[in-house]
């Protein structure tokens, strides 16, 4: 890793920076800046708008400001305060996005539209190579998004926007954002540099990221060989085209990411390394009814090595990977006010060397799907969204038979939306869909024990697809003072596949007994019909806006059912959540305390410990210089409380506990 080097550039750079912006003389203008506020833009859920509100379904959007905030390194922990978003917890390194209780084959990660381009679906001790520090915001798209990113998102998609290969071209030569943390807990510290510029036609992106954290301390103690080490960087430049008011571009950025994070369940650490090239395009047609064309697409090569305390190496495990996708956006045509067409394709070649060679041999993932969106107005305040994909799905591997099997499959997926304007301030939203997911290659080929988790595996190469038939009802309201996003959900899986422990132990050669003693887990992976439901709601409410500022409130929470029909509960499913904040803001400062409980989870599966629950109290304290326009400290307090937590979804839960007590402080400069 390149950790001092990058460290080094990375604080010259903002050192020299805030100097030279701390000597300027123009005096600062914030009367723009504090009458108005930038409109959320989405670009992940359709291809149809960007306006979150305009959709059936609730999007949610990270800011940058909440990312950096929520201080994480990795993009579960960016999403802490996302109603029905968890995350497993695993490691400081690896915790994956989890969604209304799915994740890993069922939640996508994706950056800037395009694959993460990693293994973290293959066992949960594994990271996904996107640090929030590159991200401008994260965006969380619950239910079924497969009609747009493909069967691994049956459960939805979590994708982190950046600016890594420029889509707007920028009007000053250059700016850019410098950044420092220090945290109590862990001894951490972090910092990033972003820079974007122009040349010309020629929009300009660099940054770099490094972050550094030791054991972190838990209620009682440290939790041992749970250190972070991790750093990055980007190039990307995008060459802008065609008319200014439509204009064209096509654009390109080569993506680097280091880590290094130990397993808190073992004494093993992994290292990884990937290094990932993106493209970026759209081209403004304007030929009758075809307004543009997008592409997009991207190679990762990714790596990691599982190694003992003294560095020697256990297994190292490779991803080689692509994705492309076009897509084609159309005017009005008949009834339909506007339409997309898509095509995509991807390509994922996975191997395993040491130890875990026997835990999955190499496989070899295709998939060529087409997809379609469309929306038609019905009344004044009524619309229609439809959306279908077809996909081909092949998956190559060798289970425990030895014998070299190839396995192919058509997930065809479907949506139905409403959107009812109830009132300028009250929208409706109604959705049916119907997707199918192809089982993925550890579920099919797994076929012995993978040192992370704790598990000997079995998969099941005869398994079939599964198919989620869902219901979905939203509500929202967007009042002065009165903001309110609400959904109920349900979900009937045919053939819903997961790992089934059996309560049995084995060791590494499948010798298997019915207590402990041995040190894998046995599981199995099978598929049974089972249901889901819950609620998610988040209401924030300005009660007071006046010369000493503005004081609102925020109140949200989420709920989580699933369960078999044939009886017993569907594993590692998140408990309930409740929080209750207020925060206040003026022109210079602002405040917030949170205050969030995680329910116990008692329903669990065969095999499964119930999880106590807990508090969680936040706070956080910022000043902006009026002087000085973008320079702001925030004061973080995490877990003010100390108190003791476990993550329900974690695999290694019962020996692992979340990080206690921490305190922040973060410097942030935009110039």
């Amino acid at each position: 890793m390149t950790s001092d080097p990058i460290l080094r550039a990375l604080g010259a750079s903002a050192l020299l920076m805030l100097s030279s912006y701390l000597r300027a003389e123009t005096p600062a203008d914030t009367s723009a800046e504090s009458s108005s506020k930038l409109a959320t833009v989405v670009v992940t859920a359709s291809p149809l708008t960007t306006d979150p509100d305009a959709l059936a379904t609730i999007v949610d959007v990270v800011a940058r400001d909440e990312v950096l905030r929520q201080g994480g390194a990795n993009l579960a922990d960016s999403l802490r305060d996302v109603p029905g978003v968890t995350g497993t917890g695993f490691a400081a390194g690896a915790s994956r996005p989890v969604i209304r209780g799915f994740d890993a084959q069922r939640v996508r990660t994706l950056e800037d539209g395009v694959g993460s381009f990693d293994v973290s679906d293959v066992g949960p001790d594994h990271g996904v190579p996107i640090d929030p520090l590159s991200s401008q915001q994260v965006e969380v798209v619950r239910g079924a998004a497969t009609l747009r990113y493909g069967s691994q998102a049956i459960g939805g998609v979590v994708n982190s926007i950046n600016n890594r290969v420029p889509t707007q071209l920028p009007d000053a030569p250059i700016s850019g954002e410098a950044t420092g943390l220090y945290g109590s807990n862990a001894n951490t510290g972090q910092g990033s540099l972003l820079l974007d510029g122009r040349a010309g036609d020629f929009a300009l992106h660099a940054d770099g990221f490094i972050r550094h954290a030791d054991d972190y301390d838990i209620p009682g103690g440290t939790q041992a060989n749970s250190f972070l080490r991790g750093d990055g960087y980007s190039f990307g430049s995008s060459y802008f085209f065609g008319p200014q008011s439509d204009q064209s571009h096509l654009g390109l950025a080569v993506i680097h990411y280091d880590a290094k994070y130990g397993i808190p369940s073992d004494t093993t650490y992994i290292d990884m390394r990937q290094t990932k090239e993106l493209l970026r395009s759209s081209f403004a047609i304007d030929a009758g009814a075809l307004k543009t064309l997008t592409v997009e697409g991207g190679y990762g090569d990714y790596q990691h090595t599982e190694n003992n305390p003294d560095g020697s190496v256990n297994s190292t495990f490779k991803d080689q990977e692509w994705d492309a996708r076009a897509e084609t956006l159309f005017g009005a045509i008949g009834p339909l006010s506007q339409s997309a067409l898509g095509m995509q394709f991807q390509h994922k070649n996975f191997s395993a060397l040491g130890e875990d060679r026997g835990y999955l041999f190499p496989t070899l993932t295709e998939s060529q799907a087409l997809f379609a969106f469309t929306e038609a107005p019905l009344a004044h305040a009524l619309k229609l969204q439809l959306g279908a994909r077809i996909e081909h799905v092949k998956v190559d591997g060798t289970p425990i038979s030895n014998q070299a099997v190839s396995r192919d499959f058509n997930p065809a997926s479907g949506s139905l939306g409403l959107v009812f304007d109830a009132s300028e301030a009250v929208r409706l939203g109604l959705t049916a869909s119907s997707a199918a997911r192809a089982p993925a290659q550890t579920e099919l080929f797994a076929r012995g024990p993978h040192d992370g988790p704790g598990t000997f595996e079995t998969g099941d190469p005869t398994l079939g697809m599964e198919r989620a038939n869902s219901l979905e009802a939203s509500v929202r309201v967007r009042g002065d003072a009165v903001r309110f996003d609400g959904s109920l959900w349900g979900t009937k899986f045919n053939n819903y596949i997961y790992g089934r422990l059996t309560g049995r132990t084995c060791d590494e050669d499948n010798m298997c007994v019915s207590d402990d003693s041995q040190e894998f887990k046995e599981l199995f992976y099978t598929q049974a019909a089972a249901k889901f439901y819950g609620a998610e709601a988040k209401l924030t409410w300005t009660f007071y806006d006046g010369p000493t500022g503005q004081f609102g409130s925020e109140i949200l929470g989420d709920y989580v059912r699933a369960k078999f029909d044939e009886g017993g509960n569907v594993p590692r499913i998140p408990p309930y959540h409740v929080g209750v904040g207020l925060n206040w803001s003026h022109q210079h400062f602002d405040a917030s305390v949170l205050a969030k409980y995680s329910g116990a989870q008692n329903d669990v599966a065969a095999a499964e410990t119930p999880t106590s629950g807990f508090l969680s109290l936040d706070a956080e304290c910022g000043w902006r210089s009026l002087s000085r326009p973008g320079l702001e400290f925030v004061l973080i307090g995490r877990n003010l409380t100390d108190s003791t937590q476990r993550d329900a979804v974690a695999f290694n839960k019962d020996v692992v506990v979340l990080p206690g007590r921490d305190v922040r402080l973060l410097a942030r400069l935009n110039f």
